[in-house]
């Protein structure tokens, strides 16, 4: 279950995704299979191989997509999540979610 964001950004994020553009939304979330990681980030775009090759800057391999049918996204945790969103320049993420703070990690 996602926390952390509302309706609105929700839809935005939907919708920037069946546009083709690659997009960014990171909310609250638990999966006991990830104790450590309180959020992630779903980075999607509906052109599954602009999506791919996106991905392969950050070293994430294209079976590691989500092919949803709709809204394929790749999954970012942890130290990887803080590092993209960092590279992405998604600093309101990085912030709202206190990302440095938990990773221990400073930049910028």
């Amino acid at each position: 279950m996602a926390f952390g964001i509302n309706r609105e950004q929700l839809k935005q994020w939907k919708y920037d995704v069946t546009q083709g553009n690659i997009a960014f939304l990171t909310h609250y979330w638990q999966d006991e299979r990830f104790p450590n990681c309180f959020t992630v980030t779903k980075v999607g775009c509906n052109d599954e191989e602009k999506l791919i090759h996106w991905g392969k800057r950050y070293g994430l391999l294209a079976h590691w997509l989500d092919k949803h049918t709709t809204y394929p996204h790749f999954d970012l945790f942890g130290a990887k999540q803080l590092a993209i969103l960092i590279s992405e320049n998604q600093w309101q993420d990085v912030k709202q979610f206190r990302l440095i703070n938990h990773y221990g990690r400073r930049t910028k």
